[in-house]
């Protein structure tokens, strides 16, 4: 069960915050991602990367995928130390043994294992029936249990599935041995709303989910996946699953840096907190960038290029005088190297204008300042963004020949 601390909440009181594990699943939901094929030294130093952000699970891959791919995972298995290395398998027997064959030198090694529960993927994809899903279910489980148990179930399209036979395949998962219980989003397709109601019910259904750790795994299909992933953690989830910048199948995954920042900034609403060290989370993006391939959006939340670049006056202005005024993360927070800046363009004010010049160590008379700032302005008509070396070079002019313009 997850470790509960006490905080100062609002108005002095004390407050219990329960610690969410974190299991990041980049190199292997991650690497699903359309065009990502990351080599065994990809693995690695991603792996060492995790370890050092204090990731609690990291998923190394799919061993039963290939030779190499279980090469990867014993590769990773054997070199990290500070978290638990998991390795996924279908609910058959070979994925099983050689997910175990593959992280088994590892110091706290762990088996994931999935079955579709959905009506949708059992008639569907697996032509399968509900009765040969439990008795399969069980049969894996009791399998893996052979090996270690640390054994960790996840009912594939979770929430599309019947209420009531999803709790049927959670019992019968804890009776045969699952330590973890994950409950996946495989789809992107549900709502916060809908999480809180699904994971109030099972809880409701299945009493032994008290006695076990809850997890979480959302799909971004909707844009939804932090949202949800908070959701279920407000609901109970003692661990959530991530991948660095959201990488994943289709529209991608939680992204890590997401839910740990989320709620390091609403843990006291939230009452759960991360053992995340967000200093390296910006350094985790850039290498999952290089890595994968995968350009990190100027948008992306958290990490995203633009995350700390103003370019309206108005919010110069106010980050100018105080950073808090438009910024709710602290680039320190993130290991971010530049941290907050002022962007010059058509929608920048005299006081972020200034504040560059400064910056840049250029002294101007009032009146070259103020003629400086007027040519600035008619070249932010026509350019998206001055960079520092035009800056110079209006600035130059303006003091040698206060004109009435460009």
């Amino acid at each position: 069960m997850p470790l509960v601390y006490a905080v100062v909440g609002p108005k002095g009181m004390a407050m219990s915050v329960r610690t969410i594990k974190i299991l990041d699943t980049t190199l292997r939901d991650g690497e699903q991602s359309a065009g990502v094929c990351f080599s065994p030294d990809d693995k690695l130093e991603i792996a060492r990367m995790l370890e050092a952000l204090r990731v609690d699970v990291i998923e190394a891959g799919f061993p039963a995928a290939s030779t190499t791919e279980a090469a990867a995972v014993r590769g990773v298995a054997r070199a990290i130390k500070d978290s638990s290395i998991c390795a996924l398998a279908r609910a058959v027997t070979g994925d099983i043994d050689q997910a175990w064959q593959s992280i088994r030198d590892a110091v706290d090694p762990r088996i994931h294992i999935f079955l579709s529960a959905s009506k949708q993927h059992i008639e569907h994809q697996l032509k399968s029936t509900r009765s040969k899903i439990i008795a399969q279910t069980r049969a894996a489980l009791v399998h893996a249990g052979r090996y270690t148990d640390n054994v960790q179930f996840s009912p594939m399209d979770a929430t599309r599935s019947d209420p009531i036979f999803l709790a049927e395949i959670v019992r019968t998962a804890i009776r045969a041995g699952a330590r973890i219980i994950n409950i996946p989003d495989t789809v992107g397709a549900a709502i916060p709303l809908s999480i809180e109601r699904l994971f109030e019910r099972l809880y409701a259904d299945v009493p032994e989910l008290g006695e076990v750790e809850v997890s979480f795994h959302g799909q971004n299909d909707l844009g939804l996946a932090t949202a949800n992933a908070l959701a279920a953690t407000i609901a109970g989830a003692s661990q959530i699953e991530t991948t660095v910048n959201g990488i994943g199948e289709r529209a991608g995954n939680t992204a890590l840096e997401e839910v740990v920042m989320a709620l390091r900034i609403h843990h006291q609403n939230i009452g759960a907190i991360t053992r995340i060290k967000s200093r390296h989370l910006y350094a985790a993006s850039q290498l999952v960038e290089t890595r994968s391939g995968l350009a990190v959006s100027p948008n992306k939340a958290v990490v995203g290029g633009n995350m700390f670049r103003h370019a309206s006056g108005i919010h110069q202005d106010g980050v100018l005088k105080q950073r808090e005024n438009y910024e709710v993360i602290d680039p320190d927070w993130i290991g971010h190297p530049r941290g907050t800046e002022v962007v010059l363009g058509k929608l920048s004010g005299r006081s972020g204008f200034e504040s560059r010049v400064r910056s840049l160590g250029i002294q101007l008379s009032p009146q070259g300042l103020d003629v400086a700032f007027g040519r600035f302005q008619k070249h932010a008509d026509v350019c998206q963004e001055t960079d520092n070396d035009e800056l110079r070079v209006i600035c130059i002019i303006a003091e040698a020949w206060p004109g009435p313009g460009v």
